[in-house]
């Protein structure tokens, strides 16, 4: 039952990781609907991670004290909820109902990771993890490989997020009569003082800190550049058409698909984190810089965004890292604030990418290729502190646990 309950939350992460990434693939038709330019609707859509960051905490600590049972289905019902409103078209309702599926999507992530860990054979952890999500990078390539030819075909982008809030709804009642109400809470009575202290000892650590700026710095060039500019850079700056962009863009989340299970499988083999981390990071800045730098038609089409998502699952790591780290009962707040820490990266920088490319564009109506490499070449330092930062990290997989 409990590995039914852990596929069952994976897939409403993969349901609301289909919604992070959607709006890729139609922002011509949302800046219309929404009368804004497409850096207000990057602004709009970039809200999901204000709900989603400072939640992180929430759920970690909550599903430490309550288990999912308490928590999970509700918060697929306000991601469905979210969606409705998102479909409005009006900009002030479509913000809070964007908001409403970062506050709510978390607890996919938080919650999954939550029963697995707590459910299953330590020795399997990054594996377990890397599975986790690997649902929700599915949910992100499906964002694009299917939305993309969806909206490209004539779908209504409203219908859409309809249709996405009524799927939210279904799975939030799903969830709430499958998932057993005995669910594990192995978390010390105490209330608030319990709480305080679970976040004491986690963000005291210098390992958590570690973990989310590392899992952070590898996952905002998938978060900002491929899952929101990445389709119009495409476009733009190398002259695709529409369906060829959705379909190379979408190659890094279908490249997380493999990475995610694939690197936690490794280091889990070789009982070591670092090194998974540390290489996986080196194969993402040459993809990263040829992506910005290099010529198309060299390599065969997706090969490099599919490659630059593989390795871009090691971001994952950190979030087994933090975990091994620190005292076992506090693991769902140890997974919430690395989420919250990875995921603040993007919240806070999403609308500063934005801001940089118009600004150096001139407030032009189309970018060009200069103009998104300079907005974007400080990903690549980022990818290049994630690697030193990873030198220092301490290692604790299983070999080193075993020594």
């Amino acid at each position: 039952m409990v590995v039914v309950v852990w596929i069952l939350t994976a897939i409403f992460y993969f349901y609301q990781y289909a919604m992070r990434s959607a709006p890729a693939v139609m922002m011509p038709q949302l800046s219309a609907a929404f009368e804004v330019s497409a850096l207000g609707v990057a602004s709009i859509v970039g809200l999901f991670y204000y709900g989603y960051s400072p939640f992180s905490l929430v759920a970690g600590a909550a599903l430490d004290g309550l288990g999912p049972r308490r928590l999970v289905p509700f918060a697929a019902a306000v991601v469905g909820i979210g969606a409705l409103l998102f479909a409005s078209g009006n900009v002030q309702v479509a913000s809070i109902g964007r908001f409403m599926q970062g506050a709510g999507g978390v607890f996919a992530l938080v919650g999954a990771i939550y029963i697995a860990s707590k459910n299953f054979s330590a020795s399997k952890a990054a594996t377990l993890i890397g599975a986790t999500q690997m649902f929700g990078m599915a949910g992100g390539a499906a964002g694009q490989f299917v939305v993309g030819p969806m909206i490209g075909g004539g779908l209504p982008w409203n219908y859409f997020w309809i249709g996405m809030g009524v799927i939210g709804l279904t799975i939030g009642v799903v969830l709430f009569f499958l998932i057993p109400k005995d669910g594990p809470t192995q978390q010390p009575t105490g209330g608030l003082k319990v709480v305080v202290q679970a976040f004491a000892t986690v963000f005291r650590n210098p390992q958590s800190i570690l973990c989310g700026l590392i899992a952070g710095l590898m996952f905002i060039p998938t978060t900002i550049f491929d899952m929101i500019w990445g389709v119009r850079y495409l476009q733009e700056a190398h002259g695709f058409d529409y369906g060829s962009a959705v379909m190379r863009s979408a190659a890094v989340p279908f490249g997380w698909i493999i990475g995610c299970p694939l690197l936690g499988l490794l280091s889990d083999r070789i009982g070591r984190r670092k090194p998974v981390i540390a290489g996986a990071g080196v194969v993402l800045f040459v993809c990263l810089a040829w992506i910005l730098y290099g010529t198309p038609g060299v390599f065969p089409p997706y090969v490099v965004g599919l490659v630059a998502g593989v390795a871009s699952g090691a971001a994952m790591l950190p979030y087994t890292v933090i975990k091994e780290a620190n005292p076992p009962q506090f693991g769902g707040t140890a997974t919430g604030v690395v989420n919250f820490l990875n995921f603040t990266f993007s919240a806070l920088l999403g609308p500063v990418f934005g801001w940089i490319l118009q600004s150096v564009s001139g407030g032009a109506a189309r970018f060009e290729l200069h103009h998104y490499q300079s907005t974007f070449v400080p990903l690549l330092y980022g990818v290049a502190i994630a690697i030193v930062l990873t030198l220092i990290l301490k290692e604790t997989g299983p070999a080193v646990r075993r020594s």
